[in-house]
């Protein structure tokens, strides 16, 4: 703590705070009552971690299966939190070779990596990387629309002409099978003359 010639009713806790190079809420809320060497200390310090944040991620080798001691090495963590983290994260499923030994491929490395991304250096729980994991996948996975971003109106216009013809096309057979049928004429039957009867078969 650092020492100062002020009385204990006036001490500020959330000065004290921010003037040890703590970075966060009190260091946004007391900046202006730092001195400036203190003010830069601070400064290093927040500049030093979002470089952390912003590291690029490791280059995997090209292979087909890594062992769990090279994936400990790719994503520099220990082999106990790969292992906890495949009883947390259902997406972290690596295969298991004949005598129980774990292969993971290269897309459980990827996620390996993207799960200590997250919660090392995101700062997410456990249960906030989880669900942040299922909802990038869902979005991965989700069909895409049939309109794109870029060229909605072009779209909208073709699928306007399309139903337009569907429905005129609709409205011809509407009225096609609404108007009466045209009735055939009648044939009239033929009356024949009458004959006065006679009593031979064959008349003359």
């Amino acid at each position: 703590m650092i020492q100062r010639d002020t009385p204990l009713e006036k001490w500020d806790p959330v000065e004290d705070f921010a003037s040890q190079g703590s970075v966060g809420l009190a260091y946004t809320a007391s900046r202006a009552a730092l001195s400036a060497p203190e003010r830069a200390l601070a400064d290093d310090m927040a500049t030093q971690l979002s470089r952390k944040r912003v590291q690029e991620p490791p280059a995997i080798p090209d292979r087909l299966y890594f062992k769990i001691g090279d994936v400990a090495r790719i994503c520099k963590v220990e082999t106990y939190v790969l292992r906890f983290w495949e009883s947390q994260f259902p997406q972290l499923k690596p295969n298991k070779s004949g005598t129980g030994q774990r292969l993971y491929r290269r897309r459980d490395v990827e996620m390996a990596l993207e799960i200590k991304r997250l919660v090392h250096g995101e700062g997410y729980t456990l249960s906030g990387a989880r669900h942040a994991l299922g909802e990038a996948r869902r979005k991965e996975h989700q069909p895409r629309l049939p309109l794109a971003a870029g060229e909605p109106g072009a779209r909208l216009d073709a699928a306007a002409a399309v139903i337009g013809s569907a429905r005129a096309e609709l409205r011809e057979i509407a009225g096609l099978l609404a108007s009466p049928r045209p009735q055939p004429p009648r044939r009239r039957p033929r009356v024949g003359s009458l004959h006065a009867p006679s009593d031979s078969l064959f008349p003359s």
